[in-house]
């Protein structure tokens, strides 16, 4: 009899609750129900005046009188003493979704319709199977997030998405809070945004086999400049090894016609030493004969030899030597030397200096792409399409198509640097200052900002002459007071400076300095990319534009172009 309701247990499920009846009634079309879910459920068809069986439809016109169905309820409580224990491994544990229908203890639910929004354990999901086996509702796996469903204000489920807010709302909420509003089933939507997402998936998938392209080529590149850099650098060192070896060459030139100079002077003297040691040896020995011919007291004895003495003939120089002091040493050698090397120097520095601008030059142009150009996607709140980002100019003409029209403002103009041609010249007289009225914006150094600041993209050229010229950008809170560290321009954290000069080009920020390339035009451009966060200084020729120098950081304030200018130099806003 047990295993026989056992198995027969579905019978006594009410099908409101899906779980076992409760205080079981019994309508008049024989279908039974918990008398709290089915009174629930018809509280909520009072309002139409008609009450029907969940299960038949069977209707009627007024509400039944509900009495308890005694042999149902005994049998049930039967049910409850023979119902199988449950498995450990289905009750829920913390994590785990519960089942919405399991009263007590709650199983571990392992379906969830989509339709009824509710979590069901096996039990009771054969048990929805059953009740509902002509409607097709959706079942996903057990998940926790079926609230998310159902409208906080309406608790109605949320199957309308609002174009309009890009919100799911209820049928409700259309009605009201967003009535005139372009609505559209969240189905479909879901499905549209799907494709979308779809194709947004293609793109980026396609952008990847790209960029791994991109990355191969540019491996394959970075190997390629890094070998030609090596060879450059090996055949510079070569050069120069050659040039120093001339050199050490003409030095040991130098050397040896000092060390053969001094060597046929000194073999001469060493001859002319040997005759006069000869002269001197011969001359004491004829002295010493005479010496002992002169004490001896046999006259006869004398008379035979004096004559042999006298005659005896023996080499002498026929002049007398005359040593020149003067011409014994190498000083005018020295001072020869010491010429040579000062002019090989200035020389030397003048060549290196010239050819260096053409190295410079000859590198710049040493650039692994011919341009850069970004295009990223990113997805849009509608998942209609796709974003490009602007990409940053690379030609003359780019740049220009970002030209900002910037004049000089004459209230932060040092007094000793005169504005023309309509604020767009400034010139350094110190020996002619104006007189500016008194305002708290001019500069006690001699610098000057523009009016137009600049907060998006802007790009503009100057001209410049001199022997030194600072062309800045810089906020405008910068200090006007003469104190080095907090007004002039590159020497703290609101300044970003360009110093050009004929001689060098550095560019100095927060006081750190960068040595860079020879301007080798009188025009440098200057772009900003205030979002970016990017700063450029490019020399312009007639037939290029070269980088000189190019700053990536984050600017909080707008940017300000400004001017430092040394005595006689001058900058012209092209």
């Amino acid at each position: 009899m047990a295993d026989a309701m056992s198995t027969k247990q579905d019978l006594f499920m009410c099908s409101i609750c899906l779980d076992l009846l409760k205080d079981p009634v019994t309508l008049h079309c024989g279908h039974n129900y918990c008398s709290g879910c089915i009174n629930s459920c018809w509280d909520q068809e009072d309002q139409k005046g008609v009450y029907s069986c969940p299960q038949c439809r069977h209707t009627f016109t007024t509400r039944p009188v509900l009495k308890k169905n005694n042999v149902i309820a005994e049998l049930v409580e039967e049910m409850r003493k023979i119902r199988p224990t449950i498995r450990p491994d289905a009750s829920a544990d913390h994590g785990d979704v519960e089942c919405d229908i399991c009263s007590g203890r709650k199983l571990k639910a392992v379906k969830s319709c989509l339709d009824c929004l509710l979590s069901y354990c096996e039990t009771h999901f054969k048990a929805h199977n059953d009740l509902n086996p002509g409607r097709n509702h959706t079942v996903i796996g057990a998940t926790g997030q079926l609230q998310e469903r159902i409208c906080s204000l309406h608790k109605k489920a949320l199957d309308i998405f609002c174009r309009c807010d890009q919100t799911c709302v209820c049928y409700l909420c259309m009605m009201e809070q967003h009535k005139g509003h372009d609505t559209i089933g969240a189905t479909t939507e879901w499905s549209n945004k799907k494709k979308s997402l779809g194709q947004l998936q293609t793109k980026c998938q396609g952008t990847i086999q790209k960029r791994e392209k991109e990355v191969q080529e540019l491996r394959r590149a970075v190997d390629t400049l890094k070998s030609s850099a090596q060879s450059a650098v090996e055949h510079s060192d070569q050069m120069f090894d050659d040039i120093i070896r001339s050199v050490k060459r003409r030095r040991s030139e130098v050397t040896e016609l000092i060390r053969a100079q001094e060597k046929a002077e000194v073999s001469r003297a060493e001859q002319l030493l040997k005759r006069l040691e000869q002269e001197i040896f011969e001359l004491k020995k004829t002295v010493a004969e005479m010496e002992q011919l002169s004490h001896t007291q046999d006259h006869i004895h004398f008379l035979k030899h004096v004559g042999s003495i006298s005659n005896r003939p023996y080499k002498t120089m026929s002049t007398s030597l005359t040593l020149s002091h003067s011409n014994l040493l190498f000083e005018p050698v020295k001072r020869s030397v010491c010429a040579l090397k000062m002019h090989l120097t200035e020389k030397l520095d003048s060549t290196f200096k010239q050819e260096s601008a053409k190295i410079s030059l000859a590198v710049a142009p040493v650039q692994m792409f011919k341009s850069i150009k970004y295009t990223d996607y990113v997805r849009r709140e509608d998942m209609s399409g796709v974003t490009a980002v602007n990409t940053e100019p690379v030609t003359r003409e780019d740049f220009l198509q970002y030209y900002c029209h910037s004049t000089l403002d004459p209230n932060t103009a040092n007094g000793y640097l005169h504005l023309s041609d309509g604020n767009r010249r400034v010139m350094m007289k110190c020996k002619e200052p104006q007189s500016y009225p008194g305002h708290p914006e001019r500069f006690e150094w001699w610098q000057v900002l523009c009016r137009e600041g600049m907060s998006g993209r802007c790009y503009w050229e100057v001209e410049w002459s001199g022997s030194r010229v600072n062309i800045a950008v810089s906020y405008k809170t910068i200090s006007r007071k003469r104190k080095l560290g907090d007004s002039w321009f590159g020497h703290n954290t609101q300044s970003w400076r360009l110093t050009v000069k004929p001689q060098e080009t550095y560019f100095l920020h927060n006081n750190e300095t960068i040595t860079l390339p020879l301007v080798a035009s009188s025009r440098v451009g200057v772009y900003v990319d205030h979002r970016a966060g990017t700063l450029a200084f490019y020399s312009i020729s007639d037939t290029m534009m070269t980088l000189l120098h190019k700053v990536q950081t984050t600017f909080s304030h707008t940017l300000y172009p400004g001017f430092a200018l040394a005595n006689g130099s001058s900058v012209k806003l092209l």
